[in-house]
């Protein structure tokens, strides 16, 4: 198991049920406590119940974009303050990024992104531990 992050919450909100599925299955093996969501409202409500450490949010999503939801969560959030937010998107454009950035987002992965990455980020911003999978 590459990444190690037992006893950590990850909230992790995307309308596509596939990657839903593939990012919980990695981070429910590395020990977290998964939940998802599917929407921009799902992701702040849990949010506010659930007080993540990590929020893994997709930018375009129905209800309420993954901007309106980090401005949510970081609205008198500190630099640093829980939840580290990684947004993942489709869309490559250095404006969107720089405003994700702007917003306090601790990183910016385009799809398709790495899960091996995706993991290493998580333990990075959470203190867990991250080695890299062996290659055959």
């Amino acid at each position: 198991m590459p990444a190690k992050l037992e006893g950590k919450s990850i909230l992790v909100v995307d309308d596509d049920p596939d990657i839903l599925a593939i990012v919980r299955i990695a981070f429910e093996t590395s020990g977290a406590k998964v939940t998802t969501g599917r929407d921009g409202n799902q992701a702040v409500d849990l949010a506010r119940k659930l007080d993540p450490d990590l929020v893994v949010l997709d930018m375009m999503m129905p209800r309420r974009s993954g901007f309106l939801v980090l401005e949510s969560l970081k609205a008198k959030a500190e630099p640093g303050d829980r939840p580290h937010v990684i947004m993942i998107t489709a869309n490559e454009g250095k404006r969107h990024e720089a405003y994700a950035r702007h917003l306090g987002v601790a990183d910016y992965l385009t799809k398709p992104f790495s899960i091996d990455r995706l993991l290493e980020r998580a333990c990075e911003l959470l203190g867990g531990e991250y080695t890299e999978p062996e290659t055959l």
